[in-house]
């Protein structure tokens, strides 16, 4: 007996009709001639809590941090055990198994993971789903092949969710913990690897525009007569022009007008320099990935990404379009066969605009689309073959199969093609430039000239008529005008907008060697999780969504967050080593072991970094000593006393005076308490008096140094240096160690920062 293991219900029912019938239903389960199809509900099996390894993990403590399993363990969600155990109860009947998770890599974990849980020894077999018609199902169902040959992708799936977990669980708790001892007792600091860096983007960008100051500048526009026609150039200032800013622009008003007297009273026509017409051609633009659909319904529609989301994956199983949750925007070859049959369906869709475009097109043009190299588990999201009523779409469903209908038909309409005119004109010894376009074909641009608002505004930019003309010919100046601008502050980010800085995080990353790596891996977060990411981000409270655009602004807690957490968390450098790793894993490069290892590592620095969070102190009486926690009320043997919420940091305490502190913040206090408590290790033998008196002398002697002496380490710029006696001598090293290990050779009582 076959049985096939789908992800959801939906899938299953779909594979079952398009196998040998009569079909009989069953409590979890569908039975046919060809073979049994059962299903899973998304994830039934879920990774461990820190608590169910053991139980003293359920209070958080700083101490217990990390937390690394040994030996890493799922369980059975609540909601899943029946499902569950009818999946069991199937493979232990069934002869074969047939794999029919999502076509991606949490896809391919979802399934194995069972059949690793179960312990199944049975032969498996891999189906591949883009889209489930029944000519696309039958098809895949033909072309069966072995589960083990996707075994890379799911360990690339199993190294991302433990990595995850690693950093997820241990440094939410070391954050939180953090913020906890700074007095914020009811706040919880969720940290992730894709998370935080994207809450990040939105912090900075909002600092971005408080420090933003508008910067007015002028441009001068003038207008010319060739014997061909009159046209309008552009002054461009030259580098050692008189008023320009940082950026070249014209910032000074004076200067400006007075070039505007200058070219009036010129008495010599200017002559064109160079003038070039260049032949462009730009090609069809590619069909959807589940990101570029994201983001064009956003900007077309308002629509929020995981709308979008939620849409496309109605129409999926509505089997009118293919798999949505697609990184790809490229389509394989075997399918070219296929737009003869899409195209006449959605000629008589009942969407009038799709079927004149789709009237038109020409289904023997092979755009730079279909290319079997760019293909990996899925490809671009396109209609099917199944005839679509489009009367029967709700109005969200009618506009993203718009979307995606109309980027189909564009594959099948010629390039465009235009000519590019640039030319440069010498007036009253200033130069001046134009640019135009006349078109030769619209082509596919066609069928984006009345829907696509942008690109209306970028032809109007160049509705500029530039006559026929030669280098050397004259030109005979007309007037100028000059017009004044201001710098515009970057736009606050939207869920739409957000969700592309993420796929394109690489923009806002200076190191070259990482902006390659991230570019290569299309970004932070997968299509699936981004758009559930920055949900998750506004529910929680760090983000908040303003106004009709719904712009995103950072909350205060998110500000705390951000402050607090070190660099390796807030910008996107790490995550694209890991992606890369991730990436190798799933091609069969690597180790998981190798990757857990290392992950272990990094989650445990970061873990002691956290001690040392910049957290705003709040709280009724701030610790006098460390000034980094607050002072909170226990119970100890002899009663109540006060005790540093920064323990064991700082092992500040007092007695307790009618519920509050018995404390004085003052100095005579603070030396007392510290005599106290090193009078109870002499006692307790654990120093004695003659090392506390060399002690004593040391710091005052370092005091006075290191006043005289203050040198910032150039590493971490965090600590100071010091001038430490080594076994070779002196050596400055940082008051950061052990995080931060910078030292630097001594020179005549000065560290050498050269070295």
């Amino acid at each position: 007996m076959r049985l096939y293991i789908a992800e959801k219900p939906s899938m299953g029912n779909e594979i079952a009709k398009c196998l040998k019938g009569p079909m009989k239903k069953h409590d979890g389960y569908l039975e046919t001639m060809d073979g049994i199809v059962t299903w899973a509900f998304g994830h039934i099996l879920r990774q461990a809590e820190p608590d169910e390894y053991d139980a003293k993990y359920k209070i958080w403590k700083a101490q217990d941090l990390p937390i690394i399993p040994e030996k890493w363990q799922v369980l059975i969600t609540a909601s899943s055990k029946k499902q569950f155990n009818i999946i069991r109860s199937l493979i232990g009947k069934a002869d074969e198994i047939v794999h029919a998770g999502d076509p991606d890599r949490e896809g391919q974990l979802l399934i194995d993971e069972i059949l690793d849980y179960v312990g199944n020894k049975k032969p498996v077999k891999r189906i591949l789903l883009n889209a489930l018609d029944e000519k696309s199902i039958k098809k895949a169902n033909d072309s069966l092949c072995d589960n083990k040959q996707f075994l890379p992708l799911k360990k690339s799936a199993l190294a991302r969710a433990r990595a995850d977990w690693l950093i997820g669980m241990n440094l939410s708790r070391a954050y939180t913990l953090a913020a906890r001892r700074a007095g914020h007792r009811r706040l919880v600091l969720p940290v992730g690897r894709v998370k935080t860096p994207t809450l990040a983007l939105t912090v900075r960008r909002e600092r971005e525009l408080s420090a933003f100051k508008p910067v007015d500048y002028y441009t001068i526009k003038a207008q010319f007569e060739h014997q061909n026609g009159e046209f309008f150039c552009i002054w461009k200032a030259k580098d050692t022009q008189n008023g320009l800013d940082n950026e070249g622009r014209l910032v000074d008003e004076q200067i400006a007008r007075e070039l505007l007297k200058i070219f009036d009273k010129a008495d010599k026509p200017g002559q064109i320099s160079s003038y070039n017409t260049a032949e462009k051609k730009e090609v069809q633009c590619l069909p959807f990935s589940l990101s570029a659909l994201q983001v064009l319904a956003g900007r077309h529609f308002g629509y929020e990404p995981q709308q979008v989301l939620d849409t496309a994956q109605k129409l999926y199983e509505k089997k009118m379009t293919t798999y949505p949750r697609s990184d790809c925007e490229y389509l394989p070859i075997s399918q070219f066969a296929d737009a003869k049959i899409i195209l006449n369906n959605l000629k008589i869709c009942g969407e009038k605009q799709l079927g004149k475009w789709a009237d038109g097109a020409d289904s023997k043009i092979k755009s730079k689309a279909w290319n079997d190299k760019k293909i990996s588990a899925h490809h671009a999201i396109i209609p099917t073959q199944t005839k679509v009523n489009f009367s029967t779409l709700s109005e969200v469903e009618k506009n993203i199969y718009f979307l995606i209908a109309q980027c189909y038909i564009a594959q099948f309409y010629p390039v465009h093609i235009y000519d590019q005119i640039k030319l440069i004109l010498m007036f009253a010894n200033e130069k001046f430039q134009a640019t135009g376009r006349t078109e030769k074909q619209y082509g596919w641009k066609m069928l984006y000239i009345t829907e696509n608002k942008l690109a209306e505004e970028e032809k109007d930019d160049e509705k500029n008529t530039i006559p026929l003309m030669c280098k050397g010919d004259a030109a005979t100046y007309l007037n100028a005008s000059l017009e004044k601008k201001a710098t515009k502050p970057p736009l606050r980010f939207t869920p739409s907008t957000l969700l592309a800085g993420m796929k394109e995080i690489h923009k806002y990353v200076k190191d070259a060697a990482v902006k390659k790596k991230l570019r290569a891996i299309y970004g932070i977060g997968t299509e699936a999780t981004r758009a559930s990411i920055i949900d998750d981000l506004i529910k929680r409270g760090f983000l908040s969504a303003q106004g009709k655009k719904k712009y995103l602004q950072p909350t205060q807690s998110a500000y705390m967050l951000v402050d607090a957490l070190p660099d390796e968390l807030l910008y996107p450098d790490f995550t694209a080593v890991w992606e890369e790793y991730l990436n190798d894993l799933s091609n069969g490069k690597g180790t998981l072991e190798d990757f857990l290892t290392k992950q272990e590592s990094f989650t445990t620095l970061l873990c002691n970094k956290a001690y040392d969070a910049a957290m705003p102190v709040e709280g009724e009486h701030i610790c006098p000593r460390c000034k980094k926690g607050v002072l909170v009320k226990r119970n100890g043997k002899n009663g109540c006393f006060w005790g540093c919420s920064n323990y064991p940091r700082c092992r500040m305490t007092c007695n307790d005076k009618n519920g509050v502190p018995d404390f004085k913040v003052t100095n005579e206090k603070k030396q007392e308490y510290d005599r106290t408590e090193i009078s109870k290790n002499i006692s307790a033998g654990m120093i004695s008096a003659r090392d506390l008196i060399m002690r004593e002398k040391k710091s005052h002697s370092e005091q006075v140094y290191s006043q005289k002496n203050s040198y910032l380490c150039t590493y971490c710029k965090e600590g100071q240096l010091k001038r430490i006696k080594g076994k070779n001598g002196y050596f400055w090293g940082c008051s950061n160690y052990p995080h931060c290990t910078a030292n630097f050779a001594d020179d005549n009582g000065k560290p050498n920062l050269t070295d």
